[in-house]
């Protein structure tokens, strides 16, 4: 669910790959894995996306559909 939630988010706002690999501390190649769910984003990355979209982990993770909480 992560995966489909940062990758609509990202296209929503037309960002590069790159400009949230940076903010989420990561290779592109690391952020490409979240987005493909090979991995997980670590607790400081989540933070970071989740902040930078105003939206909740919890929204991020797919624990609700309600982006701001």
């Amino acid at each position: 669910m992560y995966g489909e939630r940062l990758k609509q988010l990202r296209k929503e706002r037309n960002i590069p790959q790159q400009t949230l690999a940076e903010l989420a501390g990561v290779k592109i190649r690391g952020y490409q894995f979240y987005e493909s769910e090979t991995t997980e984003p670590n607790i400081k990355a989540l933070i970071a996306l989740a902040d930078f979209y105003g939206v909740t982990i919890d929204y991020l993770v797919g624990r609700t559909d309600t982006p701001n909480g």
